[in-house]
């Protein structure tokens, strides 16, 4: 539907409750209880045929009774009904529905001919939709104060919205945040968004001024390239960082044996590279989401991921610092100053002698306040630390409470984030108060604090790293592309031939070593001649596509003898191993130079299109999975981070005295693989492994390539 106005869902002056019901265990009862005590500040009207009243409101037989204005009804009735309850509501005038109700889509044909009919109904009124199939809507913002579902109370407000494509996770995210404290501005489960999804709902959180941290559960994605739109300019532009949980990490279609890149590329790796291209954070559980979203809404952003702990015990410090350097963060290095500042403390004897100064410090078990206050002091005013983690394991829950107090004090006068951890003891409330005061966010266990850190320095990196464009290359040459395919269309050829997949590499401006195809001894002879000795010689078959397999490949041809046993012997294998193969010819190739063996590749994902794969290459690929992966098309930047993500990288920087790798001809390759299978949406499946990579300044070749169409 065109109409994005998303008011009436989010701040609906009237409510009707189409379904609430007087009997205690009933969904619509909860519902209308909810709405009726969360401290809504417009109208609520409950509609039930069967009763005159629930919870001493007068009830109504119909939305139609209802003297005055509705804005939104909230559906809670058996899904055969919800048709004729939405056209009531339409003639009614009201604006926009949730309709809780199960029984659509989710169960099957009966159940998708209903959901298309309310889908109908509400596009004929102009009725906006959450739902069906969902829990509701929340809205903590004081001027309207609204909680449209029948999960437990209100949950306080806050600068967290959560949009949740499950509602009975969406229950377990309302009960985790009721009992860990935890703010929320808005709630909304989406159901089977029938109408409004989560690209609509971004766009209200966009620019609302009480949300400053979007939580996500998704099973789908309903338009990923206006999502990507949409997160860049939420996280990037407007500096709200996303969070999601994406549930389904499972392989989605089939997978091509035939392609490395289609046999490694699954939807969720596809998930894993568009939300890194969006900026958007993803993240494994429910608990980890609200870990982190505690601390973006709480806490400023580090500069740098250079850190400082300070703890009283040696093993949460390590814990912290190992799981800390594991997603990114580093130890700083303090300032002489610093160091110096926390040697004159010991002197003092605000330090303890037995105290460690260098980066984690522990004030060791018996630390008081001061300790804390000593060492936290220096750390957050040393220039080398962005972010700081504190770590008490206390004797008693009243030594607790001193050392919070000055956690509380110091913090607020750096604009720094500090995770606190508190471990050890049984009831801290009041202690977790005061950091609960200052939005100070705490943990109970130090791999929580440093992951939530990790996290926050990451996305702190994406916000400044350089922007690029994409690069568009202009000496390509389409038309000989499009004939090569549109030919093979006509000859109903899935696979390219070799030959065919070097003529479309090299009209994208790939380095391709010189080649020609040979059907006769002769011709084969005359062909390693024009190219030039040494050469190689492969199988030309479209019943063959691993040409290892049948021993279809002879390496360092030195000379027109050499070349005339390669062919013969080649063929003898082939008809050997495979005897009713259609071959093609034989090619013949210029020998590459040595190299470093890497791949590059695409498979186009059903929903996000062409998904471009890097990685070493090789015929262990596969096995070693060894790879990064984007969606493309990839922005200049985005293909020198797909090279350096891999374990491998440092092979190609240059290992053991070697020397490294041309990096920019391996980008310029991503980067034309981008444009090419962009620009060619019949390219399904596309591998070029290996590409051989010369040492810096000498480029790279291409030794074999698969297309599949």
């Amino acid at each position: 539907m065109s109409n994005t106005n998303l008011q009436p869902i989010f701040s609906p002056k009237s409510i009707a409750v189409i379904g609430a019901s007087a009997r205690e265990d009933s969904v619509g009862r909860a519902l209308f209880t909810n709405v009726l005590f969360s401290g809504y500040t417009g109208i609520v009207y409950p509609v039930n045929p069967n009763a005159r009243g629930i919870l001493g409101v007068r009830a109504y037989h119909s939305v139609w009774d209802i003297p005055e204005e509705v804005e939104l009804a909230v559906i809670i009735v058996p899904s055969t009904a919800v048709p004729i309850v939405m056209e009531e509501c339409g003639e009614k005038g009201v604006k926009a529905a949730i309709i809780i109700s199960a029984g659509f889509k989710e169960i099957g044909n009966q159940g998708i001919e209903i959901e298309e009919a309310i889908k109908s109904i509400a596009q004929k009124h102009s009725i906006r939709l959450v739902g069906p199939n969902c829990l509701g809507v929340i809205n903590t913002d004081p001027n309207i104060c609204f909680n449209a579902t029948f999960a437990g109370s209100m949950p306080k407000p806050g600068n967290i919205s959560f949009i949740s494509q499950s509602g009975a996770l969406g229950v377990a995210a309302l009960e985790y945040v009721r009992g860990e404290n935890i703010g929320i501005s808005k709630f909304v489960s989406m159901g089977n968004k029938a109408d409004i999804n989560e690209n609509d709902l971004l766009e209200v959180l966009k620019n609302d001024p009480l949300t400053d941290v979007i939580l996500l559960y998704l099973e789908d994605l309903t338009a990923p390239k206006h999502f990507i739109e949409l997160t860049r300019e939420i996280a990037g532009v407007k500096k709200k960082p996303i969070l999601a949980i994406k549930s389904g990490r499972t392989i989605e279609g089939a997978r091509a044996a035939s392609s490395h890149t289609g046999a490694l590329a699954s939807s969720d790796e596809a998930y894993d590279s568009f939300f890194k291209q969006c900026g958007v954070l993803r993240v494994e559980t429910l608990e980890e989401l609200f870990e982190y979203a505690i601390a973006f809404a709480k806490q400023p952003l580090p500069y740098s991921n250079k850190i400082a702990i300070v703890t009283n015990a040696g093993g949460p410090g390590i814990m912290a610092t190992d799981t800390g350097i594991r997603y990114g963060l580093q130890l700083s290095q303090f300032e002489s100053a610093t160091t110096n500042r926390l040697q004159d403390s010991m002197k003092s004897h605000l330090l303890p002698q037995t105290a460690n100064i260098t980066n984690p410090i522990d004030v060791i078990g018996d630390a008081n306040a001061d300790r804390y206050a000593t060492a936290l002091q220096a750390v957050l005013e040393d220039k080398n630390v962005a972010g700081a983690i504190v770590i008490c394991t206390p004797r008693s829950a009243a030594a607790l409470q001193p050392i919070t107090q000055v956690i509380a004090e110091i913090v607020p006068r750096y604009k720094k984030p500090v995770m606190a951890c508190c471990m050890g003891v049984t009831d801290i409330s009041s202690a977790l108060k005061i950091l609960d005061e200052k939005n100070i966010p705490h943990y109970r266990f130090p791999e929580a604090a440093a992951r939530a850190l990790a996290n926050m320095a990451e996305y702190a990196h994406w916000l400044t790293r350089p922007q690029t464009e994409i690069k568009v290359f202009t000496d390509v040459d389409k038309d000989k592309v499009a004939n090569i395919l549109a030919a093979a269309k006509i000859e109903d050829k899935h696979f390219l031939t070799e030959p065919d997949c070097y003529e479309i590499l090299n009209a994208y401006g790939f380095p391709i070593l010189g080649f020609r195809l040979a059907k006769t001894e002769t011709d084969a002879i005359q062909a390693a001649n024009q190219i030039g000795y040494p050469i190689v010689m492969k199988i030309v078959s479209p019943d063959i596509l691993h040409k290892l397999d049948v021993k279809g490949v002879q390496l360092n041809i030195d000379n027109d003898k050499e070349a005339k046993n390669a062919y013969n012997n080649i063929l003898q294998n082939v008809n050997k191993i495979k005897p009713k193969a259609n071959i093609l010819g034989i090619l013949v190739q210029k020998m590459a130079q040595k190299g470093k063996e890497t791949i590059i590749g695409m498979n186009r994902d059903p929903h996000f299109g062409p998904l471009i794969m890097f990685g070493l290459g090789g015929s262990y690929v596969e096995i070693l999975k060894d790879v990064s992966f984007r969606i493309a098309p990839i922005r200049e930047l985005s293909a020198q981070y797909m090279i350096e993500e891999i374990r491998g990288y440092k092979i190609l920087q240059g290992y053991r005295g070697e020397k490294p790798s041309d990096i920019k001809a391996i980008v310029e390759c991503l980067e034309r693989l981008s444009q090419l299978v962009s620009d060619f949406q019949e390219i399904k499946e596309l591998d070029i492994n290996p590409l051989s990579v010369l040492e810096t300044g000498k480029g790279a070749q291409v030794l074999d390539a698969r297309i599949l169409i």
